[in-house]
């Protein structure tokens, strides 16, 4: 959508918010807290389209203006956490799809040379996944039940330590994309090899397919999730080195707020992940239908909100039929 068209648009939802609040003792703060909402959400979508425009500086200075008197006690409306997940995290991060390709190819790029490894050095396994992983998964092979080892623990600690450690790897990631991406490189780098050289230990024990339909009922998000907080690190890093026609300091600012927006919004997907590897993949002889349902359902949702969706949104908004009221 162009400029022009945003602000006819929205320009009459405006003015009654300045005239409402010209009012000021007359005024329902509850219909000035809605319009709040709304006037914030249309911030939002010009800082992203038009970040150095008239229209930005405007409604920022009467947003910033309001802030305080509005919410001083009185918690943020729901409808703008959900405008976060409808609308503002998916158009933050259709502008770094790009770097979620990069992203992914590095990734993916790993883990062809983490099983490369592994099919040419016996003891590259080991090193990566550590003698006491690989001896008990052997010895669960021999007994019959090769994937033992995820119903080992207790549900309730599986999940937590394992939520805790993929949202402080995402954030790893994150920090990383300040040395100039290279600490994201290294992160995504080092996950990817040891996802491969996992996979291939198990290929070379010819139960390739027993293993995917069983570890990538976590694995489809909680993978997806570790390349998408990549792209969040190279976000910060492509800031830093090519700041455009903005300041380093002012695009470092703004690269760094949106990769934290975006690993935030993944904070649920490594939820429901944890929550599948502690709960779910434990039944490592569930009917393959259901196995395969749950991995094909948690790939599409993956590429619905974070690849399709935001396409789409971008489409929309190019035709004008846009409106986050």
């Amino acid at each position: 959508m162009r400029e022009a068209a945003f602000v006819k648009q929205n320009k009459e939802k405006w003015q009654l918010f300045e005239t409402l609040l010209a009012q000021k003792g007359g005024t329902n703060p509850d219909h000035l807290a809605d319009l709040f909402v709304q006037l914030t959400d249309d911030l939002s979508f010009a800082r992203t389209f038009y970040p150095d425009s008239k229209t930005t500086k405007y409604l920022n200075t009467i947003a910033a203006a309001t802030h305080q008197q509005i919410y001083r006690n009185k918690k943020e409306k729901r409808s703008r956490i959900i405008s976060f997940w409808q609308y503002e995290l998916p158009m933050l991060f259709r502008q770094s799809h790009k770097l979620l390709l990069l992203s992914l190819c590095i990734f993916v790029l790993s883990a062809l040379i983490g099983m490369v490894s592994a099919a040419n050095d016996d003891t590259f396994v080991r090193l990566i996944l550590g003698d006491h992983y690989v001896n008990e998964t052997i010895e669960n092979i021999k007994n019959g039940n090769p994937l033992a080892v995820y119903g080992q623990t207790n549900e309730f600690d599986m999940f937590f330590r394992i939520v805790f450690n993929n949202i402080r790897v995402s954030f790893i990631e994150f920090v990383g994309g300040v040395l100039f991406s290279f600490g994201t490189i290294a992160s995504l780098f080092y996950n990817g090899v040891m996802v491969g050289a996992f996979q291939y230990f198990f290929i070379a024990e010819g139960l390739f397919w027993q293993s995917f339909l069983v570890i990538w009922i976590h694995g489809t998000l909680e993978i997806s999730a570790i390349v998408i907080a990549g792209c969040a690190g190279l976000t910060v890093g492509n800031s830093i080195l090519f700041p455009g026609t903005y300041s380093r300091l002012q695009s470092f600012t703004r690269g760094a707020k949106q990769g934290l927006k975006i690993v935030i919004g993944l904070i649920p997907f490594f939820v429901v992940a944890g929550f599948l590897e502690s709960f779910v993949t434990r039944h490592t002889n569930m009917p393959i239908v259901l196995s395969a349902g749950i991995i094909l359902i948690s790939f599409a949702i993956i590429l619905g909100y974070f690849v399709f969706y935001p396409i789409y949104l971008e489409r929309k908004i190019d035709n004008g039929n846009f409106s986050t009221i």
